[in-house]
């Protein structure tokens, strides 16, 4: 008979005998994939970096447009064989085509309706998420209903309404900013209710019920605390409305008419319509460009509070 040998803690037998005790027999070795850990995922670059280039490619063209002092369509190059700010000295010195006052018009229009819009749904958004009254869940599905016509269908009764308005008060009339401002507060219902309500559900109840106990009213609750509380999604939705009344085209159009009146989306238009859309390429390239710069500041500036205010008021 044949003993087998103890093994003694601490010595190469027993360090044998515990690795061969806790080693699974059943484990499997993968082998490395061929072609390493990136072999598999060059495509992605490969697609992400033709997404870049499509991308770029329209402002790239716009930017070699705008330096080149020839300035016409049919001479325009992705390379200009000479650069000039040329059309750049032509754009604010033309004085039939008031580049700087469709610019101080657009700015005006865009930041007067975006403000009122953002008030306008955060005073709605606080009343729907807060207070409990008879047809507040009608209200809220009448309000996504009226999002699904179209805003054209509305343009001929505001154009004769604010026609009849600047009889009376010529300030709010056609072709006059504040006129445009005050059509573009009705858009401030709907999806920026929606939105609002959202992250207004997210704040705590129990705030408004200690601001209460304390003798706070619903005006001072929404003033002085809420509305702090929900700043992201205000900057959100105030970057959105400002976006929107900045590039709007349609309804400006059809509303301003005199020349010194227009945006920047009507007077940039008007460049390249007609017999001379060929000679003011260069000068309409140039307008394109300084026109990107608000909007490019303001994701600039608040890009964190977007993405904030975004996926807390949609998650909700």
């Amino acid at each position: 008979m044949t003993i087998q040998p103890t093994p003694v803690s601490g010595t190469p037998l027993a360090a044998e005998a515990d690795s061969s005790s806790t080693e699974n027999p059943r484990r499997k070795v993968r082998a490395p994939r061929s072609g390493g850990a990136g072999g598999s995922t060059w495509w992605r670059h490969v697609v992400a970096i033709v997404a870049v280039i499509w991308a770029l490619f329209p402002i790239v063209y716009l930017i070699s447009a705008s330096l080149d002092p020839v300035g016409s369509l049919v001479t325009a190059t992705f390379i200009p064989s000479d650069v000039s700010t040329r059309n750049y000295d032509v754009l604010f010195s033309d004085t039939s085509r008031p580049f700087l006052t469709w610019f101080k018009n657009s700015m005006l229009i865009a930041t007067i309706g975006a403000l009122g819009q953002v008030f306008i749904g955060a005073c709605a958004a606080y009343a729907f998420s807060r207070m409990r009254f008879a047809g507040r869940r009608p209200g809220l599905l009448a309000l996504l209903l009226l999002q699904m016509f179209p805003a054209i269908l509305t343009f001929v009764a505001l154009f004769l309404m604010f026609s009849k308005i600047g009889e009376v008060v010529p300030a709010l009339g056609l072709s006059t900013v504040l006129g445009l401002s005050l059509i573009y507060l009705g858009g401030a219902m709907g999806a920026n209710v929606w939105l609002l309500k959202g992250y207004f559900d997210t704040v705590p109840r129990e705030l408004d019920e200690a601001a209460k106990v304390d003798g706070a009213s619903h005006a001072r609750i929404f003033f002085t605390m809420t509305l702090r509380l929900v700043m992201p999604i205000l900057v959100t939705v105030f970057m959105i409305a400002f976006i929107g009344l900045f590039s709007e085209f349609l309804l400006a159009s059809i509303f301003l008419r005199d020349v010194d009146s227009q945006t920047l989306g009507v007077g940039l238009w008007s460049m390249s319509i007609g017999n001379e859309r060929n000679r003011l390429f260069g000068q309409f390239a140039a307008g394109s460009l300084l026109t990107s710069i608000p909007v490019v500041l303001l994701y600039l500036f608040a890009q964190r509070q977007l993405v904030s205010g975004l996926t807390s008021g949609s998650v909700k």
